[in-house]
């Protein structure tokens, strides 16, 4: 059965551009397409797409507003922006995932001719649309999910697609957590925005985080958490000492490295390869954190597309780290956390609300 999609977006070049891109998939239906919020409110409630993509600038009603109308009237669909990679774009990108929108791509802009504005828009939408709505009964599967209790979630774990879940034993930790490193992608920033505003104190130790995103939207992603929780937080630069109680976010487009350097940690930005398609990327933040720090470190995985961090988090287990990952029914896509699990790398498979706390509990446990 298709993926039913709806096209906000004022520019009929756009909405033209967008509907040829998704036709060319016949998995997925453009159903509608609206030239403002306000009439994509209507069309909503007309057509129940399984997918919203929505233009952030629009007349009338803005993708923003419009996107803070339809979860208030609790329609839960899969909300994609369309955004410009500025430093405004970026802005009010995040504010469109903050008020609910689940994922954002490149507004395609400066394109070479038409053919070229398909190709980037279907090479980059597309892969997202399937992520997000694998099929009709992906609501009622979460649904289902979302009423197992923590408890169960960890001493059964579910199914997927890939197999089963396989845990590690979790057992005290003998060594010290000297460093947390944190890799996440779709979901990501909201994902990080309840993690950091749920750590109640600044961590006793240094955090780096990777999150899939463009150079522009991370120095405003770093902002924005860093006015959220108790812990400081900032875009990473290159060769500064990482120190506890604060949170470094891997600039989009540069890999981070931790690095042991004269007796202290530090952060080092690299431009080699991106790795599992991306840049930064989590597996070489968590092997580099292995390599200067052994097993004393604390990994979490939380939501995002692909298998990102699933190697990595194998070799923080495997040096006698602990791993934390997200689970299915709170994560927007259960690629990255679930392929860790499934790999077998994962010490506890848990919702988002309660990760902050397991780290704390982790982080204790060293201490003492």
């Amino acid at each position: 059965m298709s993926v039913r999609v709806l096209v906000v977006d004022d520019s009929v070049v756009i909405r033209r551009l967008v509907t040829q891109a998704l036709a060319a998939d016949p998995t997925i239906e453009v159903v509608g397409v609206a030239a403002n919020g306000r009439l994509a409110l209507g069309k909503v409630e007309q057509l129940a797409p399984d997918l919203v993509t929505m233009d952030i600038e629009m007349p009338e009603l803005d993708g923003i507003s419009t996107v803070r109308a339809l979860r208030a009237a609790g329609q839960r669909m899969p909300i994609i922006m369309f955004s410009t990679l500025t430093e405004r774009g970026a802005a009010a990108t995040l504010e469109a995932l903050a008020a609910g929108a689940t994922d954002y791509v490149a507004k395609p802009s400066g394109v070479g001719g038409l053919q070229e504005g398909l190709r980037r828009v279907a090479e980059e939408l597309v892969p997202k649309i399937h992520a997000l709505v694998p099929g009709r009964r992906r609501t009622e599967q979460l649904t289902a999910a979302r009423t197992t209790t923590a408890a169960t979630a960890t001493a059964a774990p579910t199914l997927t697609g890939r197999g089963p879940v396989r845990l590690r034993a979790l057992t005290p930790r003998t060594t010290p957590v000297r460093a947390v490193v944190i890799g996440s992608s779709t979901g990501g920033p909201a994902a990080l925005a309840e993690l950091v505003g749920g750590l109640g104190e600044a961590p006793p130790v240094p955090v780096a985080v990777v999150q899939h995103m463009p150079a522009v939207f991370t120095r405003q992603l770093a902002d924005r958490l860093d006015r959220i929780g108790p812990a400081t937080v900032v875009e990473a630069t290159d060769g500064e000492a990482l120190l506890p109680g604060h949170v470094y976010v891997a600039p989009g487009g540069r890999h981070l490295l931790v690095a042991s350097e004269r007796g202290g940690l530090r952060a080092r930005l690299t431009d080699t390869p991106p790795v599992n398609y991306s840049r930064p990327s989590v597996d070489v933040l968590f092997r580099s954190a292995v390599a200067a720090l052994g097993g004393e470190l604390l990994a979490v995985v939380l939501t995002g597309m692909g298998a990102d961090g699933a190697a990595g988090s194998g070799q923080v287990a495997d040096a006698g780290g602990t791993v934390l990952v997200q689970d299915e029914a709170t994560s927007v896509v259960w690629g990255m956390p679930g392929a860790t699990a499934v790999a077998g790398h994962a010490h506890a498979v848990l919702p988002l609300p309660e990760i902050a706390s397991a780290m704390r509990r982790v982080m204790g446990e060293a201490r003492r």
